[in-house]
Formats: structure tokens, sequence, C-alpha cells
């Protein structure tokens, strides 16, 4: 519960801080319902952030008296998740006007002013600002229609101060970023797609048009501080036939979060790729003894790893990441890899830490145990960040070459091809050797394309030399 405070009354639970960087998570599904008598440390509702599956449990012992949100919303770090019944008045207290002074719990969460028998009140427990109309119903309970959204005055957009904090962050002007949260709330992925250049999509009826960010415009004011001012145009989007359509699936989830990287990678670093092949031929005979006195089963991926390490403690440029906000390059000490797994909620990168520290025996079970932990949801947060150098195993899947994107920030990264039997020819001889073919993209900003090549060239050194590698 880092960075979020929890009312002294217990009479309702906020989304704490799920992992660092996260600012919202999107609900999965429930796990108690209201009228339940939950003890501390039950698990409350499945929510997922970026890519990892977490489970929220209560801070405390109580009786559920509501839950804020259904299966599929994303709901902000810092918004009330669960109020409980025994104490819920504590919560919402007794109806005010709008002239009293009302005041403002730790979650900063955005709701509209409602109407009571008695008198126009406000939901005290909710409310951030003085927000203007009258709704049924407080605006966390449904999406209003465009035409009664909600704001927070003239000139001001209506968002929370996380989400503000966030604006101020990706430096994104949120005057200019069109909210739709509830009530017309802009949310921190509001400000995500106008950062990568994507928008918000306007809800018209007879086109299809979607507000995308003109490249930022930096001034320099008296005291030499830089404001960004990214401006606004419309985009006209041709309309898509969904005639045949079989199923509709909402692009968010992991698969958005996937998508979000992405663009991010290709729109920020500058990707250029060189290909080779490596005459493993000597290698899978050690990989067979390897195999056989270890007792298991043992793929090409851990020797090509233990290669990567060794090569770039020759190349140190390569084990880095890229700051961009403070315009630097930050080269590492530590290798800490970044393995691509493929599972049946997208693609998760899980990060081998001190790889360089590692045999191959030991690489080989660490990247099972992280694939099984990926599959089945219950890999580590912090198992999924920090990484300096990205490898992708696609020849599992039967491909050889490949233009891999950068796992940005970091600056490279390698696909290891399926490893083909091949004629081959060795100082005027013929033979059946074992070829594995290998694709390095690198940030061209960073890495130089020489580096990249002589980089490559050297794991394929090692990988062609096992007695050096495994030495």
């Amino acid at each position: 519960m880092a960075g979020v405070k929890q009312p002294d009354d217990k009479s309702y639970f906020i989304l704490p801080d799920l992992g660092e960087g996260v600012h919202e998570a999107e609900l999965i599904k429930w796990r108690v319902r209201v009228g339940d008598v939950v003890k501390e440390h039950q698990t409350l509702a499945e929510m997922e952030t970026d890519k990892a599956l977490v489970e929220v449990s209560s801070p405390w012992n109580g009786v559920i008296g509501e839950l804020c949100g259904n299966a599929g919303d994303t709901i902000l770090v810092g918004s009330v998740l669960v109020r409980y019944a025994a104490k819920r008045a504590a919560v919402t207290g007794a109806p005010k006007t709008v002239s009293a002074p009302v005041k403002q719990p730790a979650a900063p969460v955005a709701a509209a002013k409602i109407e009571t028998k008695a008198d126009t009140t406000e939901d005290a427990g909710t409310v951030v600002g003085n927000v203007s109309g009258s709704l049924g119903v407080p605006s966390r309970f449904a999406r209003q229609p465009e035409h009664e959204s909600v704001s927070s005055g003239p000139n001001k957009s209506l968002a929370t101060p996380a989400v503000r904090r966030i604006a101020k962050e990706l430096g994104v002007n949120i005057q200019q970023v069109r909210g739709t949260g509830r009530g017309g709330r802009v949310t921190a992925s509001d400000l995500q797609a106008v950062s990568q250049g994507a928008a918000d999509v306007a809800r018209e009826t007879t086109a299809s048009r979607v507000v995308i960010a003109q490249p930022i415009t930096h001034s320099a004011t008296n005291n030499n501080t830089i404001t960004t001012s990214p401006a606004a145009i419309s985009v006209a989007y041709p309309s898509v036939n969904r005639e045949g359509v079989k199923e509709c699936i909402p692009f968010r989830g992991i698969r958005r979060k996937i998508a979000q990287a992405l663009d991010l990678s290709v729109k920020t670093a500058v990707h250029f790729t060189v290909v080779d092949t490596a005459d493993v031929t000597k290698l899978d005979r050690k990989r067979k003894e390897y195999a056989a006195a270890l007792g298991t089963k043992l793929s090409m991926l851990p020797f090509v790893m233990l290669a990567v390490c060794k090569a770039l403690r020759k190349h140190p440029t390569l084990n880095a990441n890229v700051d961009d906000a403070n315009e630097e390059i930050l080269i590492k000490e530590p290798i800490h890899l970044g393995c691509a797994v493929d599972t049946d909620h997208g693609l998760m990168v899980p990060v081998l830490r001190n790889a360089h520290q590692k045999n191959v025996g030991e690489l080989a079970t660490l990247v099972k145990e992280l694939a099984e932990s990926c599959k089945e949801r219950t890999v580590a947060r912090e198992n999924l960040v920090g990484g300096t150098f990205t490898m992708s195993n696609v020849g599992s899947y039967g491909g050889a070459f490949a233009t891999p994107i950068i796992n940005y920030p970091e600056v490279a990264i390698l696909a290891v091809g399926r490893a083909r039997e091949q004629v081959l020819t060795k100082d005027g001889t013929f033979y059946a050797g074992l070829v594995l073919p290998l694709s390095l993209s690198c940030d061209h900003r960073i890495v130089d394309g020489a580096e990249g090549a002589k980089f490559l060239n050297t794991v394929l050194g090692f990988l062609e030399n096992p007695d050096r590698l495994l030495v």
C-alpha cells in the first residue's frame, strides 16, 4: 500500500500502488460479493497491471458494503475500490449542501453532484472540486453520454490529482486532452495515448476520427525552464468494413500494453537489424553431453544466453538503457537478461537477473521457471522490469530470421532462429553441419552499425568455439 494512505476508520479501501510505475489496473473479477464477511489478507479482487495478474487483498476484517467497479473497468491507483458496510456512513457522510465545506478523502476519485429528496447535495466521499449539473447517480456508477459530461470549470479538465501528476511527468497539457473516463474525466490511458502520438477517439456517428498529438514544441522561458505544448490535430481514418466479423475483442489489457510498448519503441528508437548464422555443430554435441550429465532436456537457448553475456562484457554499449527524458545513455554493470515468452494472454518478457553470474544449467532452470510463472500468471512484477538486454527465441515456432523490436528503453535485442542442418564447407571439404540463424536489432542512436556487427560476430565466435564458451 505504499504511497496511498488508507482511512483511519477502516470504512473503505483505496486501491494501493501495485508496483513501481503503476498508475492504474484493470479489474478482472471480484472474489467477494456485497454482504460477505472478509478477514484480513483475504483476496478481494483479481486485477491486471500492464503484464502481471495481481490479487488484491483486504487490509483488515469487515463486511463488504459496496464494490466500486465492474469486471473490465480500469481503476486508478488511489481510487476507492471497496467500501465496508459497518462504517460506510463515515465514508459517504450525511448529505451536505453545495455551500457547505466538503472534506476530501485520500482517494482521488471524481464524481458528479447528485440530488436527494431533501436538497441538492454532494457525495462527500468522492467529490474532488466543485462540479456542475445534477444526475440521478454518482458518475462512478455509469458512463455518461457526451452531452452530460461533467466539467470541473471553464477551461479546466476534470482529472484526479494522480492523473494531473502523470500529465506533468509526461509533459502533456491536460487542458488539451479529451477525457474518455466517467463523466468526461481524463484518465491515465488518455494521457498515455496523447504522449505516444495516438489520441482520443471522438464519438461521432458519421465518421471515425481520432485526435493525435503534433510534434511537441519547446519554448524557453526567462528562467531557462523548458515548457512543452503538444497541439492536437484531427486525422480521419477510413471506416472499417465490419461485415462478417466473427468476434469483436476489446483492445485492452495485456494486448493494449504490448501495443503501447511497441509503438513507443518504434517511434523512439531508431532500429537497424544485422543478421548472421553460426555453425553450432560442435556446440550441439556439447549440448547433448550436458543434457545427459544433468539428466534433463536442454535446448540451445541457455548456451546462446551464455554467449550473449560474455559478448556484452566485450561490447558494454549494448548492455544499456537510454534515458531520453534526461538525454543520457545508462551503461549497466549487471546483465539482466530479458527473455520473451509467448503465453495465452500475450507476450511477456521476464528478466533473468545477474545472468552473467549463471552457468548453463542455472540459466536453463531459471528460463523454465520464469516461463511457467508467466503462463500461469503468477510471475512477480519485479521479474518483469529492469532488463538491460532482451532475447527472443523465435526458432521455437519455426522461424529463421526476424526483425525484432527493441524492448525500450533497452538498446538492443537478439532473435534466435531455429537451428537447421545444412551442407557446409571447411578447408575445401563438405560436411553436414547445424546452422543457427541470429538477428540483432539495435538502437542506431546509441549503437553504431559497426559496433552491432562486431557484437554479433563476438557471439558467433563463442557459439562456434564451445571450449571458449564453456570455460
